[in-house]
């Protein structure tokens, strides 16, 4: 039987990207092994998939020698936190005892416009930084990917409320143009990658959607998928970040996302890339295709009114 394919982050909600990429191997027939941090029903939904299933904490070196033990490739991603780089470093050095031959490393666009001696005020575009240098260190077989903003954390996390109370698109953009790519298109590439990897080897790949536009222009997506007039509301980025922080959010994440509010006002996301076409042959989700998909989130309200 084939050595098995490494998936971090396994037990993702239903549309995370390590549970799509889990999702996407099997249904190609691949032996997966799937991470998970605990053991409840999504790790079983994930046996039940097919998935080997392996408990573990990216920040515990003995549960990481028995995930990886037995895997020559592997895909490493983690949701944003202030231990980000020590568990990259857990889990290359492990990885590199245990002679993994392919590593795919989910990062960050925002990477490409940092360096030795340019950050950004996020602490997390610093870490992941940091991960990909120590990575490109580590001797690996590496393939950095760097995602920009995801549809499923501003657009579909973020978004809603405003949209079903007031017609309304609420977010600290001002002016700048972005280009969000839906985790579906992400999780297709890293798919693609882990089927066959040595080409890949030492690469960078950029995913973007298929427009970078202005959140009015993205507004005027939103209405066509809803039949129902959005229109944007620039809010100032310090209140909104009072907001999350007020709601539970932790710090790290806010003050992540606060940073990216400032990135995009400064026309920092405004970048267009092909590598989700050229690696999958699939155009990357609109902005409208997505919020279609996703209607009854921006809708429900409305709805129950009616009703």
């Amino acid at each position: 039987m084939a050595n098995p394919i490494l998936v971090t982050g396994a037990a993702g909600r239903v549309g995370a990207v390590g549970r799509t990429v889990t999702e996407l191997l099997l249904k190609q027939d691949k032996a997966v092994r799937a991470m998970v941090r605990t053991e409840d029903e999504r790790a079983q939904a994930l046996r039940g998939l097919g998935a080997e299933v392996v408990v573990g904490s990216l920040l515990d070196l003995d549960s990481m020698h028995r995930v990886i033990a037995g895997c020559e490739t592997m895909y490493f991603g983690m949701s944003v936190s202030d231990a980000y780089l020590a568990a990259t470093v857990n889990a290359a050095a492990v990885a590199k005892h245990h002679g993994v031959k392919a590593f795919i490393n989910m990062s960050q666009m925002t990477v490409s416009q940092m360096s030795i001696t340019e950050t950004t005020p996020s602490p997390q575009h610093k870490l992941h930084w940091l991960a990909e240098q120590a990575l490109n260190w580590s001797g690996l077989p590496v393939v950095h990917v760097r995602p920009t903003m995801f549809l499923e954390g501003f657009f579909l996390t973020l978004t809603p409320d405003s949209v079903r109370e007031s017609d309304q698109i609420r977010l600290p953009f001002g002016e700048g143009k972005t280009s969000p790519v839906a985790v579906e298109d992400v999780a297709r590439v890293i798919a693609a990658l882990l089927a066959d990897p040595p080409p890949h080897f030492g690469k960078i790949y950029h995913l973007t959607g298929p427009q970078s536009e202005n959140m009015h222009f993205f507004a005027q997506e939103y209405s066509k998928a809803l039949g129902r007039t959005i229109t944007f509301q620039d809010i100032p980025v310090e209140p909104w970040r009072d907001e999350l922080l007020k709601r539970g959010w932790p710090v790290h994440v806010v003050n992540h996302l606060a940073a990216m509010g400032d990135l995009h006002r400064a026309g920092r996301f405004d970048r267009l890339s092909d590598d989700v076409l050229t690696l999958t042959g699939q155009q990357p989700l609109s902005v409208q295709a997505f919020v279609r998909k996703n209607a009854a989130a921006f809708t429900a309200a409305a709805k129950a009114k009616e009703a």
